[in-house]
């Protein structure tokens, strides 16, 4: 069958431009590496979700931190990609953000407004004191602190600073789908019962109400062009391993910041006008977690608290670095099985039992697009199929953006009674982007301001690695917002 668009990757890319292109009513094929996920009691399982890996893909090979060898990586893979497993968070960039980018915050913000609806994002408005300007408010208010979250925003106000309630993609209200129970399985887990927003219970719903086709477990190989068209996308299936062949009017490309820029080089687009950027300028922000442990429980209700955001420091190295410095939220503490297998031997006992008396703040920052940040193509898995291959290193400068907000968060979790803190690195790719590009030109970068890979006439790249700059904050709703903005141009071209 010829589609009018095939679309690789189900997470907020593939699946905010599955939607438009549906509703234009476009015959739309939606291709993913991994499996629907299963929402039973196993989703909420920490050995099984943190420790098995339930979910766990085909391995990138990774070398950070200074590394001299590769190691395997292994990221969930499932229908809706991460947003399955992220915390809800949904907040904008700020129009400062963008100023590298080849649109500006007035380009992105009606479809900020828009992806927030179809998430049906809590907030505030106006609650953020760096809060961008908006056409709307949030489409629900949040919900009241619970306890751990109080405790830490009456620290932070003590200190002055002005903590709000961090914008959420999770069911507090509409009663007509389940609603959020308040757990502490939220971020990290799939949602058993589904009242987290996630691609799968919204937009991928939605748009399959509008004929998106979803085909799970196909491992895109390669896309086959002919001069400035893709003509058809190789495939082969997870578990036989039976080849297939797709072919569309358009090829829109959302794997992630790491698979995407894989599949393109496995299909010989690093020779595109743009293409000596494909796999360049990866950035994935530069996270720390802080945790606090306390002489009392934190939280001996087990409730949800990732709650609160603070964007009081946002901007104060733009001046130094012409970057944000970053965000603080409140975010939960792992099982007591998950501290405890990391902990060194003698010591895991001990470990799990200091989880109930602690609480964790993660310090989200800038980190720049460097050019030696890169997804390359490593060892082929039992298919033949290249896996990408990751070589990341932090600048002094993300490492002093990170410190400067690790001082803060370790301040507020001083004033909440946290008698001791440490700060725990993150080395994941949760918060990937950045590795295609958008630019003015195809000297700068391999995509357009369309999000179109320079020289083809009917190849795009909505997701994350389509970033120019990372910014301070979650990508996952300027993700949703741009693959918006990108579509009427994919509708309008003549295929």
């Amino acid at each position: 069958m010829l589609y009018d668009a095939v679309i690789v990757g189900s997470g907020f890319g593939g699946a905010f431009t599955a939607l438009a292109l549906t509703e234009a009513g476009l015959r739309v094929l939606l291709l993913e590496r991994g499996q629907p996920v299963a929402r039973d009691d196993g989703d909420w399982d920490p050995r099984q979700i943190l420790l098995g890996e339930r979910y766990r893909g085909f391995p990138v090979q990774v070398r950070q931190y200074g590394a001299r060898k590769y190691s395997d990586m292994h990221h969930h893979e499932v229908v809706g990609g991460s947003s399955v497993f992220y915390g809800g968070a949904s907040l904008r960039m700020r129009p400062a953000d963008l100023e590298r980018w080849p649109i500006t915050y007035d380009d992105l913000e009606p479809h900020y407004t828009r992806a927030e609806a179809l998430l049906d994002v809590h907030g505030i408005a106006g609650a953020d004191p760096h809060d961008p300007p908006r056409s709307a408010p949030y489409p629900r208010a949040s919900i009241d602190f619970t306890s751990p979250a109080k405790r830490i925003h009456d620290a932070a106000r003590t200190l002055g600073h002005r903590p709000f309630a961090l914008p959420m993609a999770l069911n507090f209200r509409d009663d007509s789908r389940p609603l959020c129970i308040l757990c502490n399985t939220c971020d990290g887990y799939p949602c058993r019962i589904e009242a987290k927003n996630d691609l799968t219970a919204t937009v991928l719903r939605q748009a399959q109400t509008q004929g998106l086709e979803i085909r799970a477990g196909v491992i895109a190989k390669r896309l086959v062009s002919d001069g400035a068209r893709v003509r058809e996308l190789e495939c082969v299936d997870g578990e036989t391993g039976e080849d297939y062949v797709f072919t569309g009017s358009r090829y829109i490309v959302a794997g992630g910041a790491l698979q995407t820029p894989a599949l393109l080089l496995r299909s010989g687009l690093g020779a595109t006008p743009g293409g000596r950027w494909v796999g360049r300028r990866l950035m994935r922000h530069c996270n720390a977690v802080v945790t606090g442990v306390f002489r009392k429980r934190t939280n001996p209700e087990g409730t949800f608290h990732k709650q609160l955001c603070f964007t009081d420091f946002y901007d104060d190295m733009r001046d130094r670095f012409g970057t944000a410095t970053g965000t603080i939220q409140d975010i939960y503490t792992p099982a007591r099985q998950v501290i405890e297998h990391h902990a060194p031997p003698g010591l895991r006992w001990a470990a799990g039992w200091l989880t109930a008396f602690m609480q964790n703040l993660l310090c989200i920052a800038e980190d720049d697009p460097r050019v030696d940040n890169r997804v390359t193509l490593g060892e082929p898995d039992r298919f033949g199929v290249a896996a990408p291959r990751v070589d990341h290193e932090y600048c002094a400068a993300d490492y002093e953006r990170r410190d400067y907000l690790v001082a803060r968060a370790r301040r507020v979790l001083q004033v909440a009674g946290a008698w001791t803190t440490r700060v725990y690195e993150i080395d994941s790719f949760s918060h990937g982007v950045g590795s295609v590009g958008m630019a003015s030109t195809p000297e700068q970068g391999a995509l357009d301001a369309q999000c179109k890979v320079w020289g083809m006439d009917n190849l795009w790249v909505p997701d994350g690695s389509a970033f120019s700059t990372s910014s301070g904050v979650n990508p996952s709703l300027t993700i949703a917002a741009n693959a918006l903005r990108v579509t009427p141009a994919m509708i309008a071209t003549n295929a």
